[in-house]
C-alpha cells in the first residue's frame, strides 16, 4: 500500500480493500498447515496407546512386588515399600498432568468437552499459554518443581548408573533460550508459549511416556535387587563334586564328597571303596593310573541327634583321557586377514584360565573364554599352539594350522523394508522392489552377508545409468554412499515396471582396501 499523498488521494472503498489484504496476510503468517496438526493428531493417538501399554506392564511389575512381599514380608519389605512410593507417585504426576491436558481442550472447544483424543479446534494457539502460563495459577511452573522432585525421587531407586543418567535426561527440565531471546526463559514457556493446542496435548502426553518409563526402570530396579533365594532342606543326601570328571594321564582327580546340610558342629565319617577317608573335609584325591572310565563308591555316616547312625550311599566316575585340544574356527575352516575371527580354544578336563594359546602369522588376542585371531600376511599359514596348566606345569596339548585369505568382494545391496516392515537386503534383479521401497532408501549399502561372514563395507561412490526412450543411457554419481539429488529425480520419473543399473561401484572393507564391486540391476514392479 503507498504512502504520503498517495493514502490521503485513495477513495474509502481502496482503503478498506488493502487493509483486508494486510490482515489476510497476518492470518495467512499465523495459520498452522492442516498436514502438521494432522501429524501431531497421529503421533498423540500412538503415544496414548503406548502410555496405556506401559501403564499396564508397569501394573504386572508392581503386583509381582507385591506377591514377593507376601512370600516373604520380612526381606522383600523394605523394597516394596520403595516399589509403593514410586508407583504412587508415578501415578500422581500422571493423573496432574492429564488433568492439564484436560484443562487445554476445555479452554480451546468450551467447558462442554474435556477429552484431549476429541479435540477439536487443535490450532488454537492460546489455550495452551491461558491455562500453563497464567501468572495467577502458575501451572506450567508448578508442574516443573513437580517433574523435578519426581526426577531426584525415581533416579534414587535406580541403581545402574548409565540406566539412571538415561532417566535423569529423559525427564530434565533444563532448556538453552533461543538465539536473540531477552531475560529468563523457562521450561514451561518454550513448552507452551505460541503453542498450537494439539501440539501442547501432544507434549504432554509424551512426558506422560516418559514418567512410565522411568516408573519401569526404577520398579526393574528395585525387583532386582530383592533377594528371596533361601533354600529349605528336608533331606539328607550324599553327594560327589569333582572338579572334573575328565583326567589327563599325568593329571590329578580332585573331588569334594560332601553330606548336603550337615551339622557344622560335627564332621561325617567317610568310606571309599571300603576304607575310611581320613579327611575331615571330604577331600578325596589322588593320581589316576589307565585310560577309560572308572568308578568308586561309598558311604557317609552321619550322628544323628538321638545318638543312631543315618548311613547315605554314593557312586560316581571319572575319566582318564590323553593330553588333547579342541581347536575350530568359529566363522570356517580359514582365516581372513583385516578382520576379527572369532576362535574356539578348549582343553577337556582344563578350567579355561588354565588354557593359554598363541599363533604365528598374526596375533591372537583373548577376551574371557574367546579368541580373536588377527592373522597378518595373505597366502601364508597360521599356526596356533595351545598348552595348559595341569598341576603347577605347563603342557603342550594341541596345535592347528590356519590358511589365511584375503577377504572377498561384498555384493552391493538396497535397504528395503518388506510387507512386514522388516528391513531385508534387495540385491537386484530378478526380484523387484515398488517404486515407494527405492524412494525411502537412502543409498547402497555393501556387505557379505552369506551367514558364513557377515562383514560390512563403507560405499565410498557408485553410479546410476537409466536409458531414455531412444535406449541412450544417462549416467548419474552418488553423493557417496548416498544418492544424489539428481539421481533421486531420475527415480521420481520412472515408471512402473522400468530398470535401471547401479554400476562404478567402490567400497572400502575392514581391511582398508577399496575395492570395485560387481554392478546390480534395478527393477520396479
Amino acid at each position: 500500500m503507498a504512502g504520503g499523498n498517495n493514502v490521503a488521494r485513495m477513495s474509502p472503498r481502496q482503503r478498506m480493500i488493502n487493509l483486508m489484504y494486510i490482515v489476510l496476510t497476518a492470518m495467512l503468517a499465523l495459520n498452522v498447515s492442516s498436514d502438521v496438526l494432522n501429524g501431531f493428531t497421529q503421533v498423540q493417538e500412538s503415544l496414548h496407546r503406548t502410555n496405556t501399554t506401559m501403564t499396564s506392564k508397569n501394573e504386572v511389575q508392581f503386583k509381582y512386588l507385591s506377591g514377593l512381599n507376601e512370600q516373604n514380608p520380612a526381606k522383600v519389605g523394605p523394597w516394596f515399600e520403595k516399589g509403593s512410593l514410586v508407583h504412587a507417585r508415578s501415578a500422581k504426576i500422571y493423573a496432574d498432568i492429564e488433568a492439564l491436558k484436560s484443562e487445554i481442550v476445555a479452554q480451546a472447544d468450551g467447558a462442554s468437552n474435556r477429552d484431549p483424543l476429541k479435540l477439536v479446534n487443535q490450532d488454537d494457539l492460546e489455550a495452551a499459554a491461558v491455562v500453563m502460563l497464567n501468572p495467577a495459577s502458575n501451572k506450567g511452573r508448578r508442574l516443573r518443581a513437580e517433574l523435578d522432585e519426581y526426577r531426584s525421587a525415581i533416579a534414587a531407586n535406580i541403581s545402574d548408573p548409565e540406566k539412571r543418567k538415561a532417566v535423569e535426561t529423559m525427564l530434565s527440565t533444563d532448556v538453552k533460550a533461543p538465539a536473540g531471546t531477552v531475560g529468563p526463559y523457562s521450561w514451561e514457556t518454550k513448552m507452551f508459549d505460541s503453542m498450537p493446542a494439539v501440539a501442547a496435548i501432544t507434549l504432554l502426553t509424551k512426558l506422560q511416556n516418559d514418567i512410565r518409563q522411568a516408573e519401569n526402570e526404577a520398579l526393574s530396579s528395585i525387583i532386582t535387587n530383592v533377594d528371596i533365594g533361601d533354600v529349605r532342606v528336608n533331606e539328607l543326601n550324599a553327594y560327589v563334586i569333582p572338579n572334573s570328571n575328565m583326567i589327563m594321564r599325568g593329571g590329578k582327580y580332585s573331588a569334594n564328597i560332601v553330606l548336603a546340610a550337615i551339622d557344622t558342629t560335627q564332621r561325617p565319617t567317610i568310606y571309599v571303596n571300603g576304607s575310611r577317608l581320613n579327611n575331615s573335609n571330604g577331600l578325596y584325591e589322588f593320581v589316576p593310573g589307565s585310560l577309560g572310565t572308572h568308578d568308586f563308591s561309598g558311604y557317609i555316616e552321619v550322628t544323628r541327634g538321638d545318638g543312631t547312625v543315618d548311613k547315605r550311599p554314593f557312586k560316581s566316575s571319572y575319566t582318564v583321557i590323553e593330553p588333547m585340544a579342541t581347536i575350530s574356527a568359529t566363522m570356517m575352516n580359514v582365516l581372513y586377514a583385516g578382520i576379527n575371527n572369532p576362535i574356539s580354544i578348549s582343553v577337556p578336563g582344563v578350567p579355561m584360565n588354565a588354557v593359554q594359546a598363541t599363533m604365528t602369522n598374526g596375533t591372537l588376542t583373548r577376551n574371557g573364554d574367546v579368541w580373536v585371531a588377527h592373522p597378518g600376511k595373505v597366502g601364508s599359514e597360521a599356526v596356533i599352539s595351545v598348552s595348559a596348566q595341569l598341576d603347577g606345569r605347563t603342557q603342550q596339548v594341541g596345535s592347528m594350522t590356519f590358511r589365511v585369505r584375503k577377504l572377498p568382494d561384498p555384493l552391493p545391496y538396497l535397504a528395503v523394508k518388506d510387507g512386514s516392515g522388516n528391513v531385508v537386503h534387495y540385491k537386484g534383479t530378478p526380484r523387484r522392489i515398488s517404486k515407494a521401497a527405492l524412494m525411502a532408501s537412502d543409498g547402497i549399502g555393501a556387505a557379505i552377508d552369506d551367514d558364513i561372514l557377515n562383514v560390512t563395507y563403507t560405499v565410498v561412490s557408485f553410479s546410476t545409468y537409466f536409458f531414455d526412450s531412444m535406449g541412450n543411457a544417462i549416467p548419474e554419481v552418488s553423493n557417496g554412499t548416498h544418492f544424489s539429488s539428481r539421481q533421486k529425480e531420475q527415480f521420481r520419473r520412472l515408471k512402473p515396471g522400468k530398470s535401471f543399473f547401479i554400476s562404478n561401484v567402490k567400497a572400502k572393507g575392514p581391511d582398508g582396501i577399496t575395492r570395485d564391486i560387481p554392478p546390480m540391476e534395478v527393477g520396479l514392479n
